[in-house]
């Protein structure tokens, strides 16, 4: 199904521009690629110097600017002193954009060295954390977030649904998760296709978190629609 939506794209696109960054950004989300696969595409691709142009934020890629206007709607006060775990942050994309509305105490999760790299070179983190978000405990205490948030970290051998456990687990009760991801996912990518929501509402049931909202987004990236899911820790 990938590989179709890549034939489409390509087919349908007539900006080569757009065309090239689908096919490069397509190779971190090749059909049975592992996490640590992913991880070294995205690490290899950043220390081309590039991987900011090819995914150029507010063109190709508007996933971080979507997460920063939501964040910034759900604290529209005291930002400066709100703890933000910022999940597959890449070169810092939604950290950019986050400070831009005041907040200031954000840390960085991602399985690339050479993405983590790049976001150093920008000052833009408190902490830069290199490890995988797939269910087992990262090395961050419970309960330590005001929130966390993911943009770009959802699709195939990204994220996988346990890694829901540990979003959870890091941020404080009463504190935000929010998930950024291409729409289209939740059809095709085999761990999350009729499993990413059921574990949602699966986990709100067990009284885990509490969906504050549900929104479909138009142009998150490639002028593909995102959904943005909020909830609340209980």
């Amino acid at each position: 199904m990938a590989e179709d939506k890549l034939k489409d794209f390509v087919t349908a696109v007539d900006d080569e521009v757009a065309k090239q960054s689908y096919n490069i950004n397509y190779g971190a989300h090749k059909v049975g690629i592992t996490g640590q696969e992913s991880a070294d595409y995205y690490t290899n691709w950043a220390r081309t110097g590039k991987y900011d142009q090819d995914l150029s934020k507010g063109k190709i890629y508007n996933g971080p600017i979507v997460a920063g206007a939501v964040l910034a709607k759900h604290y529209p006060t005291n930002r400066d002193s709100i703890s933000i775990l910022d999940i597959a942050a890449g070169t810092g994309y939604v950290a950019e954009e986050l400070l831009k509305y005041g907040f200031k105490i954000i840390d960085a999760l991602d399985p690339s060295e050479g993405m983590l790299e790049i976001a150093k070179t920008k000052d833009l983190y408190r902490k830069y954390i290199c490890d995988f978000l797939n269910g087992g405990n990262v090395s961050i205490p419970e309960d330590d977030y005001d929130c966390c948030v993911v943009s770009g970290g959802m699709g195939e051998g990204h994220i996988p649904c346990s890694g829901l456990h540990e979003m959870i687990r890091v941020v404080k009760p009463g504190g935000l998760v929010c998930i950024v991801m291409r729409e289209e996912y939740l059809s095709y990518v085999e761990d999350y296709k009729n499993k990413l929501e059921p574990l949602m509402a699966k986990l709100e049931k067990e009284g885990k978190w509490r969906r504050l909202s549900r929104d479909v987004i138009p142009n998150y990236s490639f002028n593909k629609n995102g959904v943005v899911f909020k909830y609340e820790k209980c």
